[in-house]
């Protein structure tokens, strides 16, 4: 029940556009890095100096105008040259949509290819962020377009997909970033139930580090990181194969405690005014990310259900009251 609500705050358009108007005053601000480049370059640097790398998303999804793609592509085509200029260990994570593929799929491809095409020049990875099953062939199709010219693209691999198996074998020549899925999918297209999709996302981490090019494992599962520690010491695997990743903001210490044990790690470091869809999927994903957020993100005194239903509460009153004036 948890999830549907959080997966249904997320979608909801009128609170979405409330949360960009009155910026991170529910404490979003410890889950995401910063509203604007410079604050997000700041924070990558501040990662770096721990010996972690980051994987910068400028937030934003499902964009249906044209002049709003353009703008989201211009905003990451100027991350770009911030991560070149300051010489930080970063590269780019987006998500289609905002860049308009539910306006029109060669459009979007034109503004990815652009992306990809600047971030080649620097020696900058780019990797495209998968969405929900409707959006996902035509993103591994606009990835099939972009990697007959270019090898510095990848994408990502979701467990929840019956179809993820055979994803996974076709795409086991790229640097792919393997997770369990955060969107709310239908039956016929997905595992329901939390021990299939943990079984899968296992079998496709094991499977990529002994066939593929580089492993990005997302999870902030302390037991799926413990098994991926015993297989690749068993298998042999060297660390400069794989990394792990997780969000800005969440399972600090471990974050530093896996760099300093000497393992590639990664955090994915969302930055931006679109911050509130995110900040709910990332709550809908699994009920452990109550605990990881709610101590940084709420008053300790605040019941963890109370401070998000109130959330969005005032984000939807600030809101009306700002229409009657």
């Amino acid at each position: 029940m948890l999830k549907d609500i959080f997966m249904g705050l997320s979608q909801n358009q009128f609170l979405n556009n409330a949360a960009k108007k009155y910026g991170l005053k529910l404490g979003a601000q410890n889950v995401v890095a910063g509203t604007n480049i410079e604050e997000t370059i700041q924070s990558i640097k501040e990662l770096n100096a721990h010996g972690i790398s980051c994987t910068v998303d400028n937030l934003g999804e499902f964009v249906y105008k044209k002049e709003e793609a353009i703008e989201a592509k211009e905003q990451i085509l100027k991350v770009i040259e911030a991560i070149h200029d300051n010489k930080v260990d970063a590269h780019i994570s987006l998500k289609p949509t905002q860049l308009g593929l539910d306006i029109d799929y060669e459009f979007c491809l034109n503004n990815l290819e652009e992306i990809v095409a600047k971030a080649a020049t620097y020696d900058i990875f780019v990797n495209i962020d998968m969405e929900d099953h409707s959006h996902l062939q035509p993103s591994f199709d606009i990835l099939d377009s972009l990697s007959e010219t270019y090898d510095n693209v990848g994408t990502v691999i979701q467990a929840y997909f019956y179809r993820a198996q055979d994803d996974i074998k076709k795409y086991k020549n790229y640097r792919l970033r393997i997770v369990k899925g955060a969107y709310k999918e239908p039956e016929e297209y997905a595992y329901q139930d939390k021990k299939d999709i943990d079984a899968n996302f296992i079998k496709l981490i094991e499977y990529h580090l002994l066939n593929g090019k580089f492993t990005s494992i997302a999870t902030h599962d302390h037991r799926i990181i413990n098994h991926v520690k015993k297989f690749v010491k068993k298998n042999n695997i060297p660390n400069d194969k794989f990394e792990f990743q997780m969000l800005y903001g969440f399972r600090k210490d471990m974050q530093l405690e896996l760099a300093k044990e000497g393992y590639n790690f990664c955090t994915y470091v969302p930055f931006g005014k679109d911050w509130y869809g995110y900040f709910m999927r990332r709550l809908a994903e699994r009920p452990q990310n109550l605990n990881l957020v709610v101590k940084q993100v709420f008053n300790k005194k605040t019941n963890t259900m109370i401070g998000l239903a109130a959330g969005a509460f005032v984000l939807g009153r600030l809101s009306k009251k700002k229409k009657r004036k």
